[in-house]
């Protein structure tokens, strides 16, 4: 795998933990209670600083998922999971394309409007990139996870994507018992999206210690004592 490709996937996990800057840039919106999407409305402040997280993440996401289906040997997991990783990439670019028009937590009005279905086709198609970005950021996730363990490499993913999995399953269970409750929300739903972050820094960090093994170990020529 290039390093670029590396330093890209780790870039992509940091940038999806954009909202950790809602403390200092957006105190006002409720944390308990607040969906982590209305930080990135469009009549909020700092709101394309959130968008151009997602924007970025989705990017190098996809730009990651097709280098490593480029240059990584090919077996049926691990391009279903490089494949998952790209569509992954691709919905993430949605939320930042398609934010929400205004937060309702936050604004009276603004979920009056959401109840009279007066709100543009951004704020409701929202929605969908949000679910399926976590719908496929677990199921890349997973495939990812049994390529390790099935072909024996990436240890961080065999060791960690399946459980980082499992977790996110139960985090997107809890939010949507959160939001039959009305209570809790904002704090399941940021949960649910720091282990999306943990599972995007454990694919940077396979990448990289597959990359570094890539360099210290001789080829097949070089071990048969052929130069290449």
């Amino acid at each position: 795998m290039p390093l670029f490709a590396v330093v890209l996937a780790l870039v992509a996990a940091v940038s999806y933990a954009s909202f950790f800057l809602e403390n200092v840039l957006s105190p006002d919106l409720d944390v308990i209670n607040g969906y982590v999407s209305e930080l990135s409305a469009i009549d909020q402040p700092f709101h394309t600083v959130y968008s151009a997280g997602d924007l970025i993440t989705g990017v190098l996401s996809i730009v990651v998922a097709v280098t490593a289906l480029l240059t990584l040997r090919r077996r049926p997991w691990s391009v279903a999971g490089w494949t998952l990783q790209g569509l992954f990439g691709l919905w993430a670019m949605g939320d930042a394309l398609f934010p929400l028009d205004c937060a309702p937590s936050l604004e009276t009005w603004c979920a009056l409007r959401e109840r009279a279905d007066q709100v543009s086709f951004s704020h409701q198609f929202h929605s969908v990139t949000s679910t399926t970005v976590v719908c496929f950021g677990v199921a890349s996730l997973f495939t990812l996870s049994m390529a390790a363990r099935r072909y024996g490499w990436w240890p961080a993913l065999a060791r960690w994507g399946w459980p980082l999995a499992m977790l996110e399953i139960v985090a997107g269970t809890g939010t949507l018992v959160a939001m039959l409750l009305g209570r809790w929300l904002g704090i399941v739903q940021r949960v649910q999206i720091a282990i999306l972050c943990l599972g995007l820094l454990t694919i940077a960090w396979a990448l990289y210690t597959d990359q570094r093994a890539g360099r210290t170990t001789p080829s097949e020529p070089e071990r048969e004592g052929v130069l290449p």
